[in-house]
């Protein structure tokens, strides 16, 4: 028996001026045993608002990053243990670069369900609860100094308070300095059908377990155990109330699909079907360009931190810097995709203007979209027989490559100017009819297409290193230098000539391309067929969404010293590389034009493919 999960989740502001909690709730699809997967993360700031929004904000964007870069996996409990302490480097090195910042931190518990399977990685005190048989039990450890003191007391070891220590300072917490005390489920508490798992702050802790039992019992939904719950805090109108937040998960049989039952994209999608519930504040943002609010945060040192930052010395000497830390259908493409004699060049289409809104960039003067209307698409012809894939023109131009937005990360700056010679690029994301020509005739192992139409869906399934051999391949075929894009090439012609984070405005909008929460007309469980939405003024699709796009670059925390001339960006960790663009199965957020993932280079992933770039 399989069980599925009805998430609900909501938070209030309680008596403080601002929300310092931040949360996201991503429903990760299945596994590859069909298995429902969910990761919810919860992060309380501390530091003063300035500080702690942009702490728990980060936390939050990081860790799913990290999570998300490495799932599917097996290794759960230690890819939970290594997105907490990459989240927390990434605290560290926003310290670093920004000392007004000193003092921030967070708390943060996540929970990973997995079918039946729950498990979770915390520091501090917010809670993980499991509500069984109108029995509350903690899951996790509480890392404040009164459940320090109780530890004591129940293990014979009583000990004396010390004057002037509160019992809800912090013993442990994620400030950029050396975590003390990691709490991570080695192996999993099974749930059954029936049971809540509650994710909450610990502004909860207003209500006793007894209150929590009584209004869960009341509560037949998740939503309506969120809103009972969140009601009784308010109602208790406690002077100095925290920021609450809370995410109720119950868990449901479910009925499975038989093994065979292919999905139709065809259809229409599942109405019951939950996507990512993303939420801080009123809606979810991922980290804040935390430039604006340096004013605000020399008040950051003056709260939160508590008794750890007393024991720790938090606002000693920063450590090493870094910045890592988030419709219509054109006409098919079956028939240009075909391997057929060298046709009439097909003219890309017309850049259509941006429309107007209200930009979230930064003020400086935006530069003229590049003139494309005569570009040309064309297919170089392969020694085996065929074509490669289909190519066009990109005139050179200077860009700035970067996060501008209010929801820029700390790996997407310093913002910088690029100068990017003139090169060919590939108009769609490679299928797997096209690499499964190379595949055949090398030899190499072949991602499974999982019955889908290999002409026109997107490969998957392969790693950086095969990408790379494909271009090798194509350049022996066609005696051409075919290649992956370089970062800088890749953002350069993703933004066409724009400088908002999607070619065509500032919103993710609906219609526009393929992922969790864009509300498009395919399932969330596949990618829909290259070339669906509209093309981005250089003629080139699926540039936001669909999957992600291996480009050559190593990683690197962030752009300092980064080539200003459009050339590949060796050094760095080259174990890891870059992915962009977004993908089906990710928030809308990841398919800004700045947003940067990273995957190791050996592993092929579920939702990476790739794009070919040639010399001219």
């Amino acid at each position: 028996m399989k069980v599925g999960f009805d998430i609900a989740s909501d938070q209030i502001d309680g008596a403080r001026d601002y929300q310092e909690d931040a949360y996201m709730v991503n429903q990760l699809g299945e596994s590859e045993a069909g298995d429902l997967c969910s990761l919810i993360i919860m992060a309380d700031g501390m530091g003063g608002h300035a500080a702690g929004n942009v702490a728990s904000n980060m936390v939050v964007a990081t860790f799913n990053k990290t999570f998300q870069s490495n799932f599917p996996t097996s290794d759960i409990p230690e890819v939970l243990t290594e997105a907490l302490n990459r989240s927390n480097e990434q605290i560290r090195a926003s310290v670093k670069e920004t000392p007004a910042l000193r003092g921030m931190g967070c708390t943060m518990v996540t929970a990973y369900l997995e079918d039946a399977n729950l498990y979770w990685v915390s520091v501090g005190d917010s809670h993980l609860y499991l509500i069984r048989d109108r029995e509350l039990i903690k899951q996790n450890a509480d890392h404040s100094y009164g459940a320090y003191l109780d530890m004591m007391k129940e293990q014979g070891m009583e000990i004396e308070e010390q004057a002037g220590m509160s019992r809800n300072m912090l013993m442990s917490a994620m400030t950029g300095e050396e975590i003390s005390s990691i709490d991570v489920s080695e192996t999993p508490i099974k749930v059954r059908p029936g049971d809540r798992v509650i994710v909450a702050s610990d502004g909860l802790d207003t209500l006793g377990d007894g209150a929590i039992i009584q209004y869960s019992s009341w509560s037949a939904t998740a939503k309506e155990c969120v809103y009972a719950l969140l009601k009784a805090v308010e109602d208790a109108n406690k002077v100095n109330q925290d920021n609450t937040t809370l995410i109720v998960v119950d868990i449901k049989e479910r009925e499975t699909r038989p093994a065979a039952e292919p999905i139709d994209i065809e259809a229409p999608p599942e109405p019951a079907a939950r996507v990512a519930d993303v939420r801080v504040e009123d809606d979810y943002k991922e980290p804040r360009s935390f430039k604006w609010l340096i004013w605000l945060v020399v008040l950051a040192v003056l709260g939160g931190g508590g008794f750890y930052a007393w024991q720790q010395g938090l606002l000693g000497d920063a450590m090493d810097k870094g910045t890592e830390l988030v419709d219509s259908t054109t006409k098919s493409i079956e028939a240009e995709l075909e391997p057929d004699p060298i046709a009439e060049p097909v003219a890309a289409p017309e850049p259509e203007p941006e429309p107007k809104s209200d930009s979230l960039v930064e003020s400086e003067p935006e530069p003229e979209a590049v003139e494309v209307a005569k570009a040309e698409v064309f297919r170089d012809k392969l020694k085996v027989g065929g074509y490669g894939p289909a190519m066009i023109n990109v005139p050179a131009g200077t860009f700035r490559m970067g996060g501008a937005s209010a929801i820029t990360g700390p790996d997407e700056v310093p913002r910088h100017q690029v100068k990017v010679p003139a090169f060919v690029v590939g108009v769609y994301e490679v299928t797997f009819e096209e690499y499964y020509r190379f595949a055949q005739a090398t030899g190499r192992k072949k991602p499974k297409d999982n019955g889908w139409d290999r002409k026109t869906h997107p490969v998957i399934d392969v790693a950086w290193d095969d990408a790379l051999a494909y271009t090798r391949w194509l350049s022996k075929q066609t005696g051409k230098n075919y290649r992956l894009l370089s970062e800088s090439e890749w953002e350069y012609v993703a933004r066409a000539g724009t400088t908002r984070s999607f070619w065509w405005g500032s919103k993710a909008g609906v219609g526009n391309a393929h992922c969790l929460d864009c509300k498009s007309d395919y399932s969330t469980s596949k990618p829909a067929k290259v070339g669906t939405y509209k093309p981005n003024p250089f003629g080139l699709y699926d540039t936001a969404g669909n999957v992600f796009e291996w480009v050559h670059d190593c990683y690197h925390r962030n752009y300092k010293d980064a080539p200003d001339d459009g050339s590949v960006w060796e050094g760095g960790d080259c174990d890891v590389r870059i992915a962009r663009g977004g993908a089906y199965r990710s928030p809308a957020n990841s398919m800004r034009v700045e947003n940067r993932d990273s995957f190791k280079s050996n592993r092929g992933q579920y939702n990476v493919g790739f794009r070919v770039a040639r010399d001219l």
